[in-house]
């Protein structure tokens, strides 16, 4: 069985990617932010990369962009399913609208660190 690596293709999507959110951050945070579906502490990171660190960073094994949806409803309304292809991928952006942007929390998870009790 001969199987694809696809690691130089990973490190163009993800430097690609990078450049991209780089460049919409500095243009325009909110809306980036928004589109790009980062909090503000990802995108200060997003931002500060040099470019050294931008390549090593692309350079890892996995792919940098992500969906921001995980269920087949939203998936099927970007690609046009629906009885109004036209307004299905608005339909998409308002159901993603509402999804909690992701950030850097403490051991990768992606829920929101809850306060300290008491003081």
């Amino acid at each position: 069985m001969n199987r694809r690596d696809f690691q130089s293709e990973i490190k163009e999507l993800n430097l690609s990617f990078l450049m991209l959110a780089q460049q919409m951050l500095r243009d325009d945070r909110e809306t980036a932010m928004f589109r790009l579906g980062v909090d503000a502490e990802l995108a200060d990171l997003i931002v500060a990369l040099s470019g050294p660190r931008l390549i090593k960073m692309a350079s890892c094994q996995m792919l940098l962009p992500a969906f921001r949806f995980d269920d087949a409803v939203v998936a099927g309304l970007l690609a046009g399913d629906g009885r109004d292809p036209a307004s299905a991928s608005l339909h998409a952006a308002i159901i993603a609208a509402g999804k909690p942007a992701t950030g850097l929390r403490k051991g990768g998870s992606n829920e929101k660190q809850k306060p300290a009790e008491g003081g």
